[in-house]
């Protein structure tokens, strides 16, 4: 990928991108002049040119036209965070005079190095991704008027562990036509630029998080200018994206932001115990507390000679360091976890959502049947597990006393191997029982809130481009494998078959319904229950899977072996683990 290209990286690229982010997170863890007449037609109506204009709150804009779909892309939702407005909240866009051109996406925000920066930080091409300037969205809608009442609005976070990612990655045109729905993706800052915290900062927000509020007041503002229902806000995205509706779940700024939310393969309890992709690597907890961010932070002044005068000359000085000194691997992934303890989060979303200090909002919530075969998959090369005694040493370091009551649960035979095996414990303990215990959670607090949950079972599902083949390592329905099936311009390394295309009509159609109606179920698709609190659940998380009979209501928690990891997470507690 281009570092300074505006236009999307090619496919394979993007997808060893995503890749490269996703091993990280584990270890570190779219002008001519209209009428005003023209510019009231609405986004549906050509103004000319080929193009279709728009008024939204800050001037007019023109998108282009895709035939079923219209996209308005690179439209600012805040100033760009840059100079003296780098680490603060971010501010109000400016007007402008004009048509501003909508026609291609704005840059990324800055990210990770490619592969190839050395120890002391330098990049090997000297260049740096993407820009500080990228606090933009992107619209995409259908080419007809709603047929009546204005159509519910999904709002994209992207995944790539706080690190990486853009929105413009996400083609959203299957979701828009056969979902019949305004969707709006987002880039928000990333790494040291969106997580950066320090003592003459005093307790100020994650800007990631800020920023991604930020274009949730903006759709606010300007939804219904693109015939969407600014009341019919949904929240969603995977992986990192999901750790971010968590919070904002939790978050009391967010409050009237968004009236319903889907998380996808991250909840408010997702966490990765002691050596989960590489032996000596720490447990990953996704939040930090504000001490830690700013204890990091005071390292990395340190680090770029940053530490004489009053506050405000510190920050001055690091505000007057280039993008290009602060992009480093080493400073970026030193802050990609969100604090705690300042006004966008007053506490640890966990601990927020088990008191049941979260939004009341429909949720639906879910995870990859076998989530952890990404991670694993992608570092086998270097960190192979081939035999009884690696798996053993892994399940140790990992869990400690419990490594036996592990093994007895996840003996390398019955997987087929030891990697499998050491892939299906880490799934079930870092995403499947913790998605279902935050689930229980929710509705423990708010036993009347809407509430689905879903596992995407398709283990035949197009592996993502890039990702490394490993003999007797299947990836199954592995981390972002769903990824394809509600975002078609996704990479894999081959297309959908016929019927992984009716699954991906499914999928499209359940999540548009619950945007719509607080209700995934749509006429002529298998009944979708709501998530049952009881333990064991039974079968009331809905199994997303192709062929005849794939989508069905499933006893996750069984199928799972939650029963162990609950005793283990109440005994790590402290609690009685009855």
């Amino acid at each position: 990928m281009s570092p300074t290209t505006t236009a999307p990286s090619s496919g394979r690229r993007a997808a060893l991108r995503r890749v490269f982010l996703l091993l990280l997170s584990a270890v570190a863890l779219l002008t001519a002049a209209v009428t005003p007449a023209e510019a009231r037609l609405g986004p549906f109506d050509s103004a000319g040119q080929g193009g279709l204009v728009v008024r939204t709150e800050l001037g007019l804009v023109r998108g282009v036209s895709h035939g079923a779909y219209a996209t308005f892309e690179g439209l600012p939702y805040a100033a760009p965070p840059t100079g003296p407005l780098r680490w603060q909240a971010p501010t109000p866009a400016a007007a402008w005079q004009g048509v501003r051109d909508a026609t291609q996406p704005a840059q990324r925000c800055v990210q990770m190095p490619a592969p190839g920066t050395d120890a002391a930080g330098s990049s090997d091409t000297g260049a740096v991704v993407g820009s500080e300037d990228c606090l933009y969205l992107n619209v995409t809608v259908p080419a007809t008027k709603p047929a009546g009442e204005k159509r519910p609005v999904l709002v994209w976070m992207h995944g790539g562990a706080f690190l990486g990612g853009s929105g413009s990655d996400y083609g959203a045109e299957r979701l828009a036509v056969r979902g019949d729905a305004v969707i709006v993706t987002v880039n928000y800052r990333l790494g040291i630029f969106g997580y950066f915290g320090h003592a003459a900062l005093g307790t100020a927000p994650p800007f990631g998080l800020a920023d991604q509020q930020a274009a949730l007041r903006w759709v606010r503002s300007n939804a219904a200018h693109f015939g969407g229902d600014p009341g019919k806000v949904t929240l969603f995205g995977e992986s990192a994206g999901a750790l971010s509706i968590c919070a904002h779940l939790t978050s009391p700024t967010a409050a009237g932001l968004f009236q319903s939310v889907i998380l996808q393969s991250g909840s408010c309890l997702t966490s990765f115990p002691r050596g989960a992709l590489a032996p000596g690597t720490p447990a990953y907890e996704p939040f930090a507390t504000q001490t830690d961010v700013q204890t990091a932070g005071a390292e990395a002044a340190r680090r770029l000679g940053c530490t004489e005068g009053i506050a405000n000359e510190m920050l001055a000085c690091l505000r007057g360091q280039s993008t290009e000194r602060l992009a480093t691997a080493q400073l970026m992934q030193s802050f990609n976890r969100p604090a705690y303890g300042n006004g966008l989060l007053p506490v640890a979303p966990d601990e927020a959502l088990r008191a049941g200090r979260f939004h009341r909002v429909p949720v639906l919530l879910g995870t990859n049947h076998d989530e952890m075969r990404m991670f694993v998959g992608v570092s086998l090369a270097a960190y192979p597990i081939r035999t009884e005694s690696d798996y053993r040493a892994r399940l140790t370091e990992a869990f400690g006393p419990a490594a036996s009551a592990v093994e007895a649960q996840y003996p390398a035979a019955r997987h087929g191997s030891p990697a499998l095996a050491w892939a299906a414990a880490l799934t079930d303990r870092s995403f499947t029982c913790t998605t279902l215990a935050a689930g229980r959670a929710i509705a423990a607090r708010a036993p009347d809130l809407p509430l689905y949950a879903y596992e995407f079972s398709d283990r035949d599902a197009p592996v993502l481009a890039g990702l490394p083949e490993n003999l007797g390592f299947p990836y199954g329905a592995a981390h972002g494998f769903e990824m394809p099936f509600l975002f078609p311009s996704f990479p894999t390394e081959r297309p959908l078959t016929d019927e992984q295309s009716a699954l991906s009509d499914r999928m499209v159609g359940y999540w548009t319904n619950f945007a719509r109606t607080d209700n995934p179920n749509t006429a002529g698709a298998p009944r979708w229950p709501a998530f049952r609190v009881s333990s064991p659940l039974g079968p009331s998380v809905q199994s997303l899977d192709s062929g005849p009979g794939g989508i069905r209501p499933i006893d996750a928690f069984a199928a799972h072996g939650c029963s162990l990891w609950d005793r283990l997470a109440k005994r790590a507690a402290g609690e009685p683990a009855g």
